[in-house]
């Protein structure tokens, strides 16, 4: 059915509608939807922390000449605790193996 709808406009009115149903544009009306959009961001960015806090930890150890194993790059990468992923961080600095840092 948009397809039907887009199909009917001229190239202006098709772009004005496209730019106020994209998302990141559009003002959510109801409280409901806006809590829950902005749920789902904070969510994406947490999860964007959390990734770029792992990707540190494999680069400290990286750049101290370890070899990551895929077992140890595996449990950092799959780790969503922001806490103890910060906590390898600090780890990373003075291991003297990529292991011991879940010790």
């Amino acid at each position: 059915m948009p397809d039907y709808v887009l199909a009917g406009l001229n190239e202006a009115a098709r772009k004005d509608l496209e730019g106020l149903m994209s998302v990141d544009t559009y003002e959510w009306q109801s409280d409901f939807a806006r809590k829950y959009v902005g749920l789902g961001r904070e969510e994406g960015r947490e999860e964007g922390r959390e990734e770029g806090v792992a990707q540190s930890v494999i680069g400290f150890l990286v750049a101290r000449g370890f070899m990551v194993s895929d077992e140890v790059r595996e449990r950092i990468e799959s780790c969503s605790d922001l806490d103890v992923l910060e906590s390898w961080v600090a780890k990373a600095v003075s291991v003297q193996s990529p292991e011991q840092l879940f010790d």
